[in-house]
């Protein structure tokens, strides 16, 4: 039985006498220290930086009453045992991209990127303004967390290959690690699609264990050293046009923080979302030219490609609409979307598209 049966059935769920005979919640007192457990290698550029920075956000605010300790992935359990952990107890919360953990809900995948799905601005604009955040919630409560934006790359490079893709043919057989929906796309064209752990990426690359692997971009990309491998970098993917990042916590530890301390964490991971962002996107463009003066070459996939792209990932999503919460999450990710892009489109899409050919 999830937690929303739970409460239906007790005395929340029955009469305003029963409501008013619940004592008041009992709330921790004295100095606490939570554990973070993560997705992410210690120091993995961007990703780990952002949960270091939820941490010290909380940690500057609370003063010294919470106290959050980041681990990396594996110094307390791995990478994609952080969901698990967090539920069962284990850690008091986890950052990580939460498509990592469709496999506990493909729903999901929304609170961090879909294929032809919402660009990190357009993410914002559903999670804050829409019903982004209500979902997050309605999902967590299911498993005992409470979810919070933390982090985004923004627009993720379409990856690195030991060949140029010349047609959909050419995924058939090609053994690339994409996670989430995204992956779950590369399959209908034949790829045999790995789901990696980041701090494990470069040695599956350079072993020829994967033929090719998506990052994050340019800026993260380079500090992995994906370069030293490979020359052919595809600068645009359908994959994760604004990736977010989350943290989940323990829903019955959050519950017994003080409503300030409560305050602390959601305002702590909304400001780490945008430090985040911002990170990445100051960087990238830098990293890019060094990429390119060290010989990378970048390239676009043919119309074919993004063709066959955007028919698997409708496919995949199709395959996913029987679920009642994935088909309420979707249509009112969908909607958000179009409300967001019809002006972004018009304004500043027209705006940077002038300034370009008047700058040169």
């Amino acid at each position: 039985m999830d937690r929303r049966s739970f409460l239906k059935n007790t005395a929340l769920g029955g009469s305003a006498a029963a409501v008013t005979s619940l004592a008041a919640p009992a709330y921790a007192q004295g100095n606490r220290t939570l554990t973070m457990v993560t997705t992410w290698g210690r120091g993995l550029a961007g990703v780990f930086d952002a949960a270091q920075r939820a941490a010290d956000n909380i940690n500057g605010m609370a003063d010294g009453a919470l106290t959050i300790e980041v681990k990396g992935a594996g110094e307390l359990v791995g990478a994609f045992e952080v969901f698990d952990a967090v539920t069962a107890g284990q850690a008091d919360l986890y950052h990580g991209a939460d498509y990592y953990f469709v496999g506990q809900h493909p729903a999901y995948a929304f609170f961090t990127s879909v294929p032809f799905g919402m660009t990190a601005q357009e993410l914002v604009n559903w999670y804050y303004h829409g019903e982004g955040a209500a979902f997050h919630d309605e999902l967590g409560e299911i498993f005992g967390l409470k979810s919070f934006l933390a982090g985004n790359t923004g627009a993720q490079a379409g990856g690195w290959f030991s060949k140029e893709i010349n047609g959909p043919e050419d995924f058939n057989g090609l053994k690339f690690r994409m996670p989430g929906l995204g992956g779950l796309a590369l399959g209908k064209l034949g790829a045999s699609v790995q789901n990696l752990p980041g701090s494990e990426v470069y040695q599956a690359l350079a072993s020829g264990a994967i033929d090719g692997t998506e990052w994050i971009g340019p800026w993260a990309d380079e500090k992995a050293g994906f370069q030293e491998i490979t020359k052919t970098y595809y600068t645009a993917g359908f994959h994760e046009p604004g990736a977010g990042l989350s943290i989940g916590m323990n829903r019955d530890v959050f519950n017994e923080l003080t409503p300030a301390q409560q305050k602390m964490v959601e305002i702590g991971c909304a400001e780490a979302h945008q430090w985040n962002l911002a990170q990445f996107l100051s960087n990238n463009g830098a990293a890019l030219q060094r990429l390119q003066s060290a010989g990378v070459k970048t390239m676009q996939f043919p119309d074919s490609v993004w063709d066959a792209f955007g028919e698997a990932s409708d496919a995949v999503h199709q395959e996913n609409m029987g679920d009642d919460i994935y088909k309420r999450v979707h249509d009112s990710y969908m909607a958000s979307m179009a409300s967001s892009s019809s002006w972004i489109q018009k304004s500043d899409g027209a705006y940077t598209a002038q300034r370009d050919r008047v700058l040169g």
